[in-house]
C-alpha cells in the first residue's frame, strides 16, 4: 500500500493506525533493501510542505524534517551552523543532496551519519509528532545506537530545533574518508567555539562521529578549553585521554587504533579551523 498525505496531521493519523515505512528522499530506504521486497505499506511524506524549510525566531532556529542537504548548504544561518553547512556538502553526491533530508539522516541512525556531530555541538533537539501531540528530545537521547532511535512507531520526526542560546561562536566540520566524495567516513569531527570580549573561550563543543555506535561529545576537552585564551597553542592541549569515551571498531575502512589516531588529528584540525575563523572575524 502506498500512501501520500498532504498534511502532517494526515500522516500522524496513518501512523496511529498501522506500522509503515516512512519515505521522503528515499536515499537510505531504497539502498537498504538490497534484494529484499519493498515494505508492505509506504508513507510518502514528500508532499507535506509544512515539514520543509527553515524558520528563524528570536528564541530558536527550526529546521523542517524534509529540508534537504542542498537547502541547508545554501541557507543563511549563524556561523555556529558552519559545521552543519559543511557537512551538508559532504552527504553523497549533489544529486543525493538535492533529495536527501535531515530527518532521514537522523532516523537512519548510522554511526557515520554526517549530520549528527554538527547538530550535537549545537545541543539540537528533535521534535516528534503523533496523533497525541508533540514531544521534544535532545538529539543525544534520540539516537540510541546503530540504526536505533527513540522514535515510537506512531511518531514522525517533524523538525530539528536549535535554541538561540546555543548559536554563539563559530564552528567547523572535518571528515576523513578513503576518497574525497561519495564516501562513508572513517572518522569525522565537528567543533564549535565561542569567546568573550577578552578572547577567552566561554563555550567549547566537540563531537566525533564514526568512532562509536553513536557520535560522542568530548566533555573533558570542552571543560579544559573553557576559560583559556583563544590562540593557536590550544591545539597542543588535545590529548588521547580526551577521546577515551570513544569505542571505534575494526572494519574494511580502518582499524580501531587508526580511527582513534585519525579522530585525535581531526579534533586538532577542527579546533584550529575554529580559531582561524575567529581570528578572521575579529
Amino acid at each position: 500500500m502506498y500512501l501520500r498525505p498532504s498534511t502532517l496531521s494526515e500522516a500522524c493519523e496513518v501512523l496511529a493506525q498501522r506500522p509503515v515505512q516512512i519515505l521522503s528522499g528515499g536515499t537510505d530506504v531504497f539502498p537498504a533493501l538490497v534484494d529484499r521486497p519493498a515494505p508492505e505499506t509506504v508513507l510518502d511524506i514528500s508532499g507535506v510542505e509544512e515539514l520543509r524549510g527553515i524558520v528563524q525566531t528570536e528564541s530558536e532556529i527550526r529546521i523542517g524534517a524534509r529540508t534537504t542537504w542542498s537547502e541547508l548548504a545554501r541557507a543563511e544561518l549563524p556561523p555556529a551552523f558552519d559545521a552543519l553547512r559543511a557537512a551538508a556538502r559532504e552527504v553523497g553526491s549533489v544529486q543525493i543532496q538535492n533529495v536527501a533530508t535531515i530527518a532521514g539522516n537522523l532516523c537512519n541512525a548510522s554511526p557515520a551519519a554526517d549530520g549528527v556531530p554538527p547538530l550535537l555541538i549545537l545541543d539540537a533537539e528533535v521534535e516528534l509528532a503523533s496523533r497525541a501531540g508533540l514531544r521534544r528530545l535532545p538529539l543525544g537521547e534520540f539516537v540510541l545506537g546503530n540504526r536505533r532511535t527513540a522514535r515510537n512507531p506512531d511518531e514522525i520526526l517533524s523538525a530539528v530545533i536549535v535554541s538561540r542560546a546555543r548559536t554563539g561562536g563559530r564552528s567547523a566540520f572535518v571528515k576523513l574518508g578513503a576518497r574525497r566524495y561519495l564516501v562513508i567516513s572513517i572518522a569525522m569531527v565537528a567543533a564549535r567555539l565561542a569567546t568573550d570580549g577578552e578572547r577567552r573561550i566561554r563555550e567549547a563543543a566537540f563531537a566525533v562521529g564514526s568512532c562509536s555506535a553513536v557520535a560522542q561529545r568530548l566533555p573533558a576537552l570542552e571543560a579544559e578549553l573553557v576559560g583559556r585564551l583563544a590562540g593557536p597553542g590550544l591545539v597542543s592541549l588535545v590529548r588521547a585521554e580526551h577521546l577515551s569515551g570513544l569505542s571505534p571498531i575494526d572494519d574494511v575502512r580502518g582499524s580501531a587504533s587508526y580511527r582513534l589516531d585519525a579522530a585525535h588529528e581531526l579534533v586538532g584540525r577542527a579546533l584550529d579551523l575554529c580559531l582561524q575563523e575567529r581570528a578572521h572575524a575579529a
